[in-house]
């Protein structure tokens, strides 16, 4: 990026909320639906005379990410109508909130938030490019959707990437559970506004980028804008506020429309939806001990308590499978931080890619896994060992000890038995052993690699070294 520029973005999100039916009726909700025009009823049609009821429910999702990113919730809040006319939208304006969101502030993954608010999602246009056709599925029309919008105060296209996935994560059913979240069936959709301007100098024109289904597309979609707009200014030239979309095959955004402003929608409160006065309503109250303990608390707890690299922790955070194993497991181990990480490394490295390639067919336990890594610590096995008992246990099941015992993998520690191997790799590796006497100490090594391959890999390496050193030459031990 040219230095000269500095680009400035806030995202918009939308979300789809999980809910049993949509936001203002009792049509189903239902994202996994594919025949057009089912969930469907004369409120989310907009039929004259009908009623929209709030739906509590997804009042709550909303309040609950409010304290999960440390919001202030309203204790006063209505519904607005915005105008626009779409046929994706049959009563001609949208319900969403203007004036009184119900989450203002709030913070996560280092970025400031606006506000949250909870709308209603529109139909789906389906467009046949065959026939020239354009149909409309009303099965999402009036879905609970909840939009999160942030300050301007991000400056590039990872972060932004990183802030979306951390949304996803604390929204998902790993945690919040208010969302599936899936960005490829739309029930997370991002909307980027990316401004570049020279550095020291206010924000730029503000450009907005919608059809970001993807992390990739988010990053991909606002690199591309801001160089896109480094370019124009860089020739003189004036950058048009409007509406872009994103061509995911050319990899460009391309104009679609003028930007609107707020007073194009000519927003004012919906008559038919009464006031709402949140503190009054009694499944809003204790909101916070429904929250369970979000990633941003459990990568300082496992920092704090355990120490473990950044990249493992990141692992249990986004799989609660292997965070659950990972803690069973320490509360065999103890305290003890090198058993801790030698765990950590078992789980995140050996038992991932076994689950990658679905080689498990038996989940271990965590009393299983503080054996294992037990048996490795006390040189009762090797690391290789280590890895074909979990490989074992994970496949066919049994216990760590009795499949090392089956198999052969506990470690040779005899002195005696041993000094028979070492003998032989001396008398077989004679040049090594006269550049290990002449101080090339890195031959050792090999000559350790040696004695497990005559042992079949059940030889103690650390009693191989003390026993080769001690035949070669004992003045270096």
């Amino acid at each position: 990026m040219d230095n000269k520029y500095q680009p400035t973005i806030g995202l918009e999100v939308h979300v789809e909320l999980k809910t049993a039916t949509k936001m203002f009726c009792h049509s189903k909700n239902d994202p996994d639906e594919k025949r057009p025009n089912v969930n469907i009823c004369p409120v989310c049609l907009a039929h004259p005379g009908t009623l929209p009821v709030p739906n509590k429910k997804a009042v709550e999702h909303v309040l609950r990410v409010g304290l999960a990113v440390g919001g202030t919730l309203a204790d006063y809040t209505e519904f607005d109508r915005k105008n626009y006319f779409y046929p994706d939208i049959p009563k001609g304006y949208q319900l969403s909130q203007y004036k009184y969101p119900l989450v203002s502030g709030g913070k996560l993954a280092g970025v400031e938030l606006t506000r949250i608010h909870i709308e209603e999602d529109t139909a789906r246009s389906i467009h046949d490019d065959k026939t020239g056709e354009s149909l409309v599925d009303f099965n999402r029309s009036g879905v609970p959707l909840m939009e999160l919008v942030t300050e301007p105060v991000i400056h590039s296209a990872k972060q932004s990437g990183d802030f979306a996935k951390e949304l996803q994560l604390l929204l998902s059913p790993l945690y919040l559970n208010v969302s599936e979240a899936n960005m490829e069936k739309g029930e997370m959709r991002v909307e980027a506004n990316i401004s570049v301007a020279p550095v020291g100098e206010p924000f730029g024109t503000k450009v907005e980028v919608k059809n970001l289904n993807s992390f990739r597309a988010v990053e991909r979609a606002i690199e591309f804008e801001i160089k896109r707009q480094i370019e124009l200014l860089d020739k003189g030239e004036k950058i048009v506020q409007e509406t872009r979309g994103w061509n995911e095959g050319k990899e460009i955004t391309f104009s679609q429309r003028q930007k609107e402003s707020s007073h194009d929608y000519r927003y004012f409160p919906d008559p038919d939806i009464p006031k709402l006065w949140l503190s009054e309503i009694a499944e809003f109250k204790n909101l916070n001990e429904t929250l369970p303990e979000l990633p941003s608390a459990k990568r300082g707890r496992y920092e704090r308590d355990y120490g473990i690299k950044v990249t493992d922790t990141e692992i249990f955070v986004s799989d609660p499978r292997f965070a659950s194993l990972f803690e069973e497991a320490v509360k065999v181990l103890g305290e003890d931080k090198k058993s801790v990480q030698l765990l950590a490394n078992y789980l995140t490295s050996d038992l991932l890619g076994l689950v990658k390639n679905d080689g498990v067919k038996v989940w271990p336990t965590g009393a299983a896994m503080a054996e294992l890594v037990k048996m490795v610590s006390a040189g009762e096995i090797s690391s290789r060992g280590a890895k074909d008992i979990l490989a074992t246990a994970t496949s066919e099941g049994g216990d760590p000890r009795k499949i090392a015992e089956e198999k052969g993998l506990f470690q040779k520690s005899d002195e005696w038995e041993l000094l028979k191997i070492v003998e032989q790799v001396i008398a077989e590796n004679a040049a090594q052993v006269a550049d290990l006497k002449a101080g090339n100490e890195k031959v050792l090594q090999f000559l350790v690699g040696q004695g497990m391959k005559l042992s079949k890999g059940s030889a103690n390496p650390g009693i191989l070294v003390e026993l080769l050193k001690k035949e070669i030459n004992p003045a270096i031990m």
